[in-house]
């Protein structure tokens, strides 16, 4: 697995990144723990987690798949870069929401709690929270790294201007910057390299994308006909409707088909193709692959040593075109 630099910084991360949102709901600890391995085995050093999680759940849920994580890493947590998230709603208080000082400072020390560290490598907004002003939020990340708590910060689900502005807030006032993006970015969703991805790249921003199979959509299992399993994301508690709406409507299932075609061309099973195309985009660091069971991993790993030609490359662009341009049918 090769390892390459998390944006500007000197930290080196493997080219696919591991997700955990399943652990503890769709998967319970002896399948999540086997998943870990898989991916240690298969040389993935990197791995991305939040204090909400696992998808789907509620807040008596919270913070189950960092504990599941926290056990598994019991003697090798030097071994790995772990990074988590904060913002989402983990209590019943208005404050136990956001990114204020106050929910951050509670929210990092719960991590490093389930997660049975000390330190967190990269330490990520979930999300913008409109009711902090953007300030407040990189004073308490700033203290959180010169405290050692944490090591590098990113944010995820930022618009291009939000992380601009954040950027230049942090050299305004000469606190802590973002080293990493974390956005939505698959064959089916490319509206974030008009702006987000080109601002990633010109700042040096490594970028992590989520969701490169678009919830298993690429992975050619659904079928239109018939209602989502029970046990899939397009089903799974809070999530599902989130997932249906990204992704379950025929124009969509339509261009799979289209995709499944070409990868069967290529000699490729199509999450290999389509996280190996992720992997390909101008200035992706490591796509976040996931999985329910060990075995789906082997796929998505074999992406790692995927190379696709030139010709490949600017036939799965063309195919996708208008999900990058928002031209796409709904």
């Amino acid at each position: 697995m090769e390892h390459v630099r998390l944006g500007r910084t000197g930290l080196k991360v493997s080219r696919l990144c591991l997700g955990t949102m399943t652990f503890g709901l769709q998967c319970d600890e002896d399948a999540s723990r086997a998943i870990l391995d898989r991916a240690a085995e298969g040389g993935v050093t990197f791995i991305d987690t939040a204090d909400v999680y696992p998808l789907g759940g509620s807040l008596e849920t919270v913070g189950r798949t960092e504990e599941i994580l926290g056990r598994w890493l019991a003697g090798r947590r030097d071994r790995f870069v772990v990074a988590t998230k904060c913002v989402g709603p983990t209590g019943p208080a208005p404050w136990d929401r956001g990114a204020s000082r106050r929910h951050i400072l509670d929210a990092v020390d719960a991590s490093l709690r389930r997660l049975n560290t000390d330190y967190i490598d990269l330490y990520q907004l979930h999300g913008r929270d409109p009711d902090t002003p953007i300030d407040e939020t990189l004073e308490a990340l700033d203290h959180l790294v010169r405290s050692g708590k944490v090591r590098y910060v990113g944010c995820s689900n930022f618009l291009a201007y939000q992380v601009a502005r954040a950027i230049g807030r942090s050299e305004a006032r000469g606190l802590i910057r973002f080293d990493s993006v974390q956005p939505r970015h698959n064959l089916l969703f490319r509206q974030f390299e008009r702006e987000l991805f080109p601002l990633c790249r010109e700042e040096g921003l490594g970028l992590i994308p989520y969701n490169p199979l678009a919830g298993g959509l690429l992975s050619g299992k659904y079928d239109r006909t018939r209602p989502p399993p029970e046990t899939g994301r397009f089903s799974l508690g809070t999530a599902a409707d989130v997932y249906r709406r990204r992704y379950w409507n025929d124009h969509l299932f339509d261009t799979v088909d289209t995709l499944a075609g070409v990868a069967d061309e290529a000699g490729l099973a199509l999450p290999t193709l389509a996280v190996a195309w992720s992997m390909a985009t101008p200035g992706v660091t490591a796509p976040i692959i996931g999985a329910s069971r060990p075995d789906q991993l082997d796929a998505t790993l074999a992406a790692a040593d995927t190379t696709l030609d030139g010709s490949l490359l600017e036939r799965l662009n063309e195919l996708t075109l208008p999900y990058r341009t928002g031209d796409a049918k709904r």
